[in-house]
């Protein structure tokens, strides 16, 4: 590791996006994702859609 760096050309912001949004990654057990998702393939929605619709529905819980 050098001991000074030089960012004189560097520039301010350049990476910076105000409207990004972060997506927290959920790690499902292993016995959650195949029943989720043979249920959504029975049913023929998108596991992701489903397994969305039930948080909301249990928001109040």
């Amino acid at each position: 590791m050098k001991s000074e760096y030089d960012f004189s050309n560097g520039i301010r912001g350049k990476f910076y996006q105000p409207n990004t949004k972060f997506r927290i990654p959920i790690y499902l057990d292993k016995d959650l994702v195949d029943y989720f998702t043979q249920q959504a393939e029975e049913k023929g929605v998108d596991v992701n859609k489903m397994i969305n619709d039930l948080l909301r529905r249990n928001l109040t819980i």
